[in-house]
């Protein structure tokens, strides 16, 4: 984390609030508080904000506030963010099947780290891996946390569609792929559900400073979840991280 947050215009409409140069859950944090304490106090004239990896991108009307009148208001809110009392992060539980038609790359993993295709699935199955930010595709979550044990580079040649709820891995990151889409990513298994869905009332399921849990399944279940899904009848599964927990 950088010693003072650094203030970067990005264009004629938008700054970048940046907190560091790295992956870290602080910064994430200190992200979230943010994003919390501009919900709280509204500066009139911002228009959305964007959360990443360590740094968040405010896009406002130049013609409501100036860049400067922006900032000092930024600072004034960066001074009280000890104030601010962050929601505790739910867990979303990730129903996987992994492996075969579901996960064609997980014996890459497996032989690239010299592990069994079981261990691959044991160690990316134990962890509850924070969602830093969304992007990429609607709902991409980027997340952190992966176990350098399963870590795999991305395919020399990426595919020019990959299907939905698809579960992968590149470098020391795991993701799922929310739409059938491109991608280079190693593929280890694939969810049944939907993780963008445009005519739900909440389109995108996901939200950076939560959690998942890859949960592994069988296709029988697999197929019953889908089904539900499709239905609308699914009950997805949510927990609160404790906070001892938290790193």
């Amino acid at each position: 984390m950088y010693k003072e947050t650094r203030y970067l215009t990005a264009g004629d409409k938008a700054l970048t609030v940046e907190y560091g140069n790295k992956i870290s859950e602080d910064i994430s944090s200190k992200i979230r508080s943010m994003m919390a304490a501009l919900e709280l106090n509204k500066i009139e004239g911002v228009v959305e904000i964007v959360p990443t990896y360590r740094s968040l991108m405010i896009h406002y009307n130049p013609l409501t506030i100036k860049y400067d009148d922006l900032v000092r208001n930024l600072k004034l809110l960066e001074g009280k963010l000890n104030d601010i009392s962050l929601p505790e992060p739910e867990v979303i539980e990730i129903p996987t099947l992994y492996g075969g038609e579901y996960g064609s790359d997980i014996e890459n993993v497996a032989q690239h780290n010299r592990i069994t295709v079981e261990e691959v699935i044991r160690i990316h199955s134990s962890k509850e891996y924070l969602i830093y930010m969304l992007g990429f595709t609607p709902g991409f979550p980027y997340l952190g946390g992966m176990d350098e044990k399963i870590a795999t580079p991305r395919l020399k040649v990426p595919r020019t569609k990959i299907s939905q709820g698809s579960v992968g891995i590149a470098g020391s990151q795991t993701g799922i792929y929310p739409i059938d889409s491109p991608g280079g990513w190693q593929l280890i298994g694939r969810t049944p559900l939907k993780l963008y869905e445009p005519n739900r009332e909440v389109p995108i399921l996901l939200k950076a400073g939560n959690y998942i849990k890859f949960i592994p399944i069988s296709e029988e279940q697999y197929k019953t979840i889908e089904k539900n899904v499709n239905d609308g009848g699914y009950e997805y599964n949510t927990y609160i991280k404790k906070r001892e927990e938290r790193v």
